[in-house]
């Protein structure tokens, strides 16, 4: 089933080039995302309930990414994919302990998100934690009604 609207991805990165080539990759297929280049505004606008998906670098001004991480967890089940050049063991098993459910070391395949977007966001229709928590509402644009070009 293809959705008519696209699905909506927060990216929490304070590297603009980066994030501008990101938002063009993931909007090619199919997606939309919302940019936030700060860790204060990244953890609001996640906070809002709009987003499949939050895309969150560590290394942030304002608020850390961990930080911005742990609340977001600890607030909404929205899946987080952690995007750092932070890539060593300790710290990938840091990011997943504090709420992540993926975890990417830049420089990261776009191809590679794309596919950990798509795994992340199905995971989370299934998720008897998401069931608990997440409004009525939300299987109008489950996931599982996403359409992804390749």
């Amino acid at each position: 089933m293809t959705s008519t609207t696209p699905n909506l991805v927060l990216l929490v990165e304070d590297d603009r080039r980066l994030a501008d080539l990101t938002r063009e990759y993931l909007e090619g297929h199919g997606l939309a995302v919302v940019h936030a280049a700060d860790g204060r505004r990244g953890l609001d606008e996640a906070l809002s309930g709009r987003y499949e998906a939050v895309l969150l670098d560590l290394m942030l001004p304002g608020k850390d990414g961990l930080e911005v991480c742990r609340e977001l967890r600890a607030r909404s089940d929205v899946p987080i994919i952690v995007l750092t050049a932070r890539g060593e063991e300790a710290d990938r098993v840091l990011g997943l302990e504090l709420g992540a459910d993926d975890y990417l070391a830049k420089p990261f395949s776009p191809r590679e998100l794309l596919a950990r977007i798509r795994s992340s966001a199905m995971a989370s229709v299934s998720s008897p934690r998401a069931t608990a928590r997440r409004p009525s509402s939300a299987s109008a644009s489950s996931p599982s009604t996403w359409s992804f070009s390749t």
